[in-house]
């Protein structure tokens, strides 16, 4: 039995995307070149509009299938096994230790992890949304006996906003390419609700797009882990050779990310 990890670009949000041009390119052939609409200022407007609309949507679909066939599990690049296999190896746990994966997907990281760490246990755990839904519990749970941990992982729904676990849990944490997605206004705070439930002497590996965009002064959000007690913290660049080449950095800007990894 081979496992299925999927894709972290769906094909049909790509199809929806592209559907998406097409539809702005009728309504720019509908309004802009028919007679529908009277010759005049909403006209030009119009037309522009929806030309501008079906041009930025047909590029964005074209990079997200670029994106879609560098992430394939069974393509030649595979670059989402690359960072799965490579975020696992700063993931240690202890003997009979247990570890936190936040938003596990398809249940790659967490049995990545659980592999890693034949002699403890991991937990993952998602709310696998409508934008993943191909992605959920079952899913993770076959993908683990094929892999050989079935025993030693379990897939539970959960919020990362706010971790259903007491304080100090978890010998490790880690997540993957998650907390961008959740719309906030302060994902710094999401990163210490997930270190909350990290035990003394615990490790964790976070890996994310942590533009100052999306999260703020890192560098400075280091350093405040430091001066509560965290007795290694780093922040590493995973897009100068890691994980991805700095052209595909370059070209995949939305995703070039860094891996936040420390002991507390």
């Amino acid at each position: 039995m081979k496992p299925n990890y999927k894709n972290w670009i769906p094909k049909g949000m790509i199809l929806g995307t592209l559907g998406g041009a097409v539809a702005s390119l009728v309504l720019f052939l509908v309004f802009g070149l028919s007679g529908l609409l009277a010759a005049g200022t909403w006209k030009i407007i119009l037309k522009i509009v929806f030309l501008i609309l079906a041009i930025v949507l047909t590029l964005v679909a074209l990079w997200m299938w670029l994106l879609h066939r560098a992430f394939s599990y069974d393509g030649k690049r595979q670059m989402s096994k690359q960072i799965i296999e490579g975020l696992s190896q700063h993931v240690i746990l202890p003997e009979g230790g247990i570890g936190l994966d936040v938003g596990c997907g398809s249940g790659a990281l967490t049995i990545a992890v659980a592999k890693c760490n034949p002699q403890a246990k991991m937990v993952g755990i998602d709310r696998w949304g409508a934008e993943y839904a191909s992605y959920n519990q079952t899913l993770c749970e076959e993908n683990a006996k094929a892999e050989g941990v079935g025993d030693r992982t379990s897939f539970a729904k959960g919020n990362a906003l706010k971790l259903d676990f007491p304080d100090e849990t978890f010998d490790a944490v880690t997540s993957n390419y998650v907390y961008h997605n959740i719309p906030s206004r302060d994902r710094q705070a999401i990163l210490l609700e997930t270190l909350r439930v990290l035990k003394k002497g615990g490790t964790f590996a976070i890996h994310d797009v942590f533009s100052r965009m999306m999260y703020g002064d890192m560098q400075a959000f280091v350093q405040r882990l430091k001066e509560m007690g965290y007795e290694e913290v780093e922040l590493i660049d995973t897009t100068q050779g890691m994980f991805m080449s700095p052209w595909e950095a370059k070209w995949m800007t939305l995703i070039g990310s860094a891996i936040l990894k420390g002991k507390k």
